[in-house]
Parts: structure tokens; C-alpha cells; sequence
């Protein structure tokens, strides 16, 4: 098991927003206290930060236990996250990263897992685990062959004869640099111009969703500072093969799928119905590099269920 400690400073939490053009109130410095009955005291961390502090951690981890070997010759192609929120996590909080050894599975098929957790003050702030795969965890039933050709389309709208909504965003290597330090990673092991070295990784694509989302919610007439929605989990798989062929200010199209609220999709042990999306983000001939099911609540529901 390997265990480290860790803080944000607010610094972190703007170069990360602004990396990933991600306006949510909850991490603005001046607007978290726009928030209706926001119990969270100052702005929180992304998630997508936390995720990539996790990426880095796991870049780490690999190396130093030559496993990255094992994930080649296996053709483990798929990086697949599971990702629980439980608390938010505040500037200046410290707080332990807690990685647990890789466990490889043979049964069905060659795998390596990996759980984490964070934890701050004695309280969980995420649980979940990473798992290299020779397939995508999630959503990987969904056919994308019959899309129209996404270039012709115009951003943020909706997509003909499909259920998702489109938001175009590039992969600019400037904010991807950003992202990672905002993240606590090191950017110089992605990339080193001196050495033509560029290795982009593997969520910074990923945390653009949260943008995308925001958008589509703008143009739908989402009040955000009366109705706030939370993370409550992460469902992630990355396609290292299509990963490496990203380069500077690579188009990426990210495609919105809004699921009904439904009394059968809940939070944990409670009636509060999540709001599920899934999201993919796709390139050039459309080749699909991540897939994403992301739940969110409303933060009313929960701070109600807390006072019962």
C-alpha cells in the first residue's frame, strides 16, 4: 500500500477551472458564496483534479513496479476508473491519497486492479478503484458507428436522428500543462520539448466533459446558484491507443447523453434521484478516446437527507 499527503492551495483550484474552462460556482473564489445554502464554506476541488492527482499517482506506481511491462505485452489498452465521491475537499485541507497494491486477475482475462481512496480529517472524501483492461468497463455497448460527420455540425447542438448533444472543444497542449500542475502532477514527465516528448494524459480530455455538461445546462436554463448539482461518482475508460495519437490542439467532439431521472436510479441507500449522463470523446474519423458516465444530485436533496 502506498499512502501520501497532499493539499490544494486555492492557486491550484483556478489554474485547474481555467485549464479546463470549467465556470462551476463551486470552485470560483469570489461566487461559491452565490450558492444557495452552500454548506461547503469557500470554494472545493474539481474531480477531475482529484482524478488526474490519481492518474499521476498511478503513472508513479507503474513505473516504479515495472508494470507498465505486464499492461504492453497484454495489450491492456483500456485505463478504466471508478470513482465515488463522498465529501468535498477544500484549498489547504491536507489529506492522504491512499493507493492499495495491484492485484492481477487472470479470471475472465488478464487484468490489473488497483483500489484508492482520499481521506481528509477522518472523513472519506473519494473511494473507487483503477483497472487496466483489454476492453472498455463502461459503456462499451454503445454503437457510434452511425453518426453524421461531426465537423459539419455546429457546436453546442444537437446531433440528428441520436440522443446526444454536442459540444467541440480543442486539446490544447498550453492547458493541458496547466491542468497537470493545478493537478499536483508533473508536467515535465508528459512532456519535454528539448527531447520531442509528448504524452498526453489520460484525463485532462475526460475533464473536459464537465464544460460540456455546464453548457448544455446554460442553454437549457439551469439556475446554478438556486438548484446546484454535485458529483456523486466517475465512470471513466480511456483508450491509451487512440491516447497516443492525440497531438497539439487536436478537435475533440464530445457527445452528451442526458438519461431521464428515474426513481430507479438513485443515490446510495437514500430517494434522491441522480441525473446521468454519458459522455464520449471522439476524433478525427471517430475514433472513440474516452467514455464517461458521470451522476450528479442536487445538492438540496442531499443536505435535506443529511438533516433526517
Amino acid at each position: 500500500m502506498i499512502q501520501n499527503t497532499f493539499s490544494f492551495d486555492q492557486i491550484h483550484l483556478e489554474v485547474a477551472r481555467n485549464a479546463s474552462d470549467d465556470f462551476n460556482l463551486f470552485h470560483d473564489k469570489h461566487k461559491w458564496s452565490q450558492i444557495t445554502h452552500n454548506p461547503f464554506k469557500g470554494p472545493i476541488v474539481l474531480g477531475f483534479q482529484l482524478n488526474t492527482l490519481i492518474e499521476y499517482q498511478f503513472y508513479l506506481h507503474r513505473m516504479a513496479h515495472h508494470e507498465n511491462q505486464i499492461i504492453e505485452e497484454n495489450q491492456l489498452r483500456f485505463s478504466n476508473y471508478q470513482i465515488t465521491f463522498v465529501n468535498a475537499l477544500r484549498p489547504q485541507q491536507n489529506f492522504e491519497l491512499i493507493l492499495k497494491k495491484t492485484l492481477i486477475q487472470t479470471i475472465p482475462e488478464l487484468s490489473l486492479t488497483n483500489r484508492i481512496a482520499i481521506k481528509a480529517e477522518n472523513k472519506t472524501i473519494l473511494l473507487g478503484y483503477k483497472k487496466e483492461t483489454s476492453a472498455p468497463l463502461f459503456l462499451a455497448s454503445t454503437d457510434l458507428n452511425a453518426l453524421p460527420d461531426l465537423n459539419a455540425l455546429p457546436d453546442k447542438s444537437a446531433v440528428p436522428d441520436t440522443p446526444f448533444f454536442l459540444k467541440r472543444k480543442f486539446i490544447n497542449k498550453g492547458n493541458v500543462k496547466n491542468f497537470l500542475a493545478g493537478s499536483l502532477a508533473e508536467p515535465s514527465d508528459y512532456f519535454d520539448e528539448l527531447a520531442h516528448m509528448a504524452r498526453y494524459p489520460e484525463i485532462f480530455p475526460c475533464s473536459l466533459s464537465s464544460g460540456a455538461l455546464l453548457e448544455k445546462a446554460q442553454m437549457e436554463g439551469h439556475d446554478f446558484k438556486q438548484n446546484p448539482m454535485v458529483y456523486t461518482s466517475h465512470e471513466i475508460s480511456v483508450d491509451r491507443h487512440i491516447l497516443k495519437q492525440v497531438k497539439d490542439n487536436e478537435k475533440l467532439h464530445i457527445l452528451v447523453h442526458q438519461h431521464p431521472e428515474s426513481p430507479r436510479n438513485t443515490l446510495n441507500q437514500t430517494d434522491i434521484q441522480l441525473r446521468s449522463y454519458d459522455c464520449f470523446g471522439l476524433l478525427k474519423n471517430n475514433d472513440v478516446l474516452f467514455r464517461i458516465r458521470l451522476n450528479l444530485a442536487p445538492l438540496e436533496g442531499i443536505l435535506k437527507n443529511l438533516k433526517r
